[in-house]
């Protein structure tokens, strides 16, 4: 077994993939995010994953997870189905995109530009707050709207890694004006068959743990339930003002990588 190996296995290792997947589910829950952004800093940082393993490990991880928080957004009505299969059509078209636009722009270009519209999100959650009763009313107009943010979203995943919920989920809200509720449990939906279909191009291409994934999901699955209850009960400001954390978080990793893409370059 290699070193590599090594790491990847052990009691320390399945304790730090269980603890990595009850934070995820619970983010994953809360926030309506797939938990990739915990996942994948989390296992290079702790378990030295190479980063195409990691994010490919933290992909499959994530369709038991997001199955788990659609099944608990449902039980209260907050999925918008329909919206939701539009959304994860264009994402899987934007991916593929994405994939083929890799080598021809600039990774640091990019962290940059989506940074920048992180900023203009977080900055957005103070000063809009959908109702919690708003739902999504899918028209001919908004349907298009959703296609293209669908195809957007799998552009910018498969160019820089963001999962979906980091973008769908505050564009929901501040474009569409649906609630927080629906807004996540929409997400979370979308996710599916876009996690499926990356799982099965990263299995041919060796870029999956599987027992890693399943650890990671498993224990993710039991705590999904909880951040999901946990968002029904916080005040929708809150619940924005939390999301805005959040985004802080994952914009200072963006920003970080790009300084160092930059010096790289």
């Amino acid at each position: 077994m290699s070193d590599a190996q090594t790491l990847h296995r052990g009691p320390r290792a399945y304790a730090a993939f269980i603890g990595i997947g009850l934070l995820a589910g619970l983010l994953s829950g809360l926030f309506g995010v797939g938990g990739g952004t915990v996942i994948v800093p989390l296992l290079v940082l702790l378990l030295h994953f190479d980063q195409r393993l990691g994010a490919g490990t933290s992909l499959a991880a994530i369709v038991p997870t997001a199955a788990v928080g659609v099944v608990s957004y449902a039980i209260h009505g907050s999925v918008a189905w329909v919206p939701a299969l539009i959304l994860a059509a264009g994402s899987v078209v934007g991916a593929q995109i994405g994939t083929r636009l890799l080598p021809r722009i600039s990774q640091t270009a990019l962290r940059w530009f989506f940074v920048g519209f992180l900023v203009i999100v977080i900055v957005s959650l103070f000063l809009v707050v959908p109702p919690r009763e708003a739902e999504f009313d899918l028209q001919l107009l908004n349907g298009l709207a959703l296609v293209a943010v669908g195809v957007v979203t799998g552009i910018l995943a498969g160019l820089i890694g963001v999962g979906g919920g980091v973008i769908v989920v505050p564009v929901l809200m501040l474009a569409f004006g649906t609630s927080d509720l629906v807004a996540k449990g929409t997400s979370l939906l979308m996710m599916i068959p876009t996690a499926i279909s990356g799982t099965i191009g990263n299995l041919r291409n060796h870029n999956v743990d599987l027992v890693a994934a399943g650890f990671v999901g498993v224990s993710a699955c039991t705590t999904t339930a909880l951040g999901a209850w946990l968002a029904t009960l916080i005040d929708p400001f809150a619940g924005n003002m939390l999301f805005a954390a959040y985004l802080v978080v994952i914009a200072v990793q963006m920003a970080m990588k790009a300084i160092r893409g930059r010096r790289r370059d």
